[in-house]
């Protein structure tokens, strides 16, 4: 067995924290009179509202099974669990860049609350990956 195999990094477990929180937070959020339940969204936004919250739990679990899975302890699943558990992170920043969208709804007037979570999250993600490519050797 190859000296990483069977051993619980920290990277790991920072990218599962991350994982959890990509695949929960959306639904924390946005299951609420503010989101899904808004009467004044339109029925395509809340379509995609759901899209994204079901994307956030689709790249949550897929970025768990990479780094648990039984041949787990490998770069190429460490990649994988990485690259899932950053993409919604990464889509979250990404939206600001397209026509018309805002973070907030009138009448809130932060311009990105949620890089509390998106900023920490990918260095989060990152930080993990490093530590575990180190430790994989």
């Amino acid at each position: 067995m190859p000296r990483s195999q069977g051993r619980l990094g920290i990277g790991k477990v920072l990218i599962s924290l991350v994982a959890v929180e990509t695949a929960v937070g959306p639904y924390k959020f946005d299951w609420d009179e503010t989101h899904i339940h808004n009467p004044a969204w339109p029925p395509h936004a809340k379509f995609h509202n759901a899209q994204t919250m079901s994307m956030g739990g689709a790249l949550g679990g897929a970025s768990l099974w990479h780094l648990w899975k039984g041949s787990g302890d490998t770069r190429e699943a460490l990649d994988a669990a990485a690259i899932s558990a950053a993409l919604y992170w990464v889509t979250n920043i990404s939206a600001l860049f397209h026509p018309g969208s805002k973070a907030v709804d009138p009448p809130g007037t932060a311009r990105f609350p949620q890089a509390k979570f998106a900023l920490p999250s990918l260095a989060l993600v990152a930080l993990g990956y490093l530590l575990e490519r180190r430790r994989l050797g």
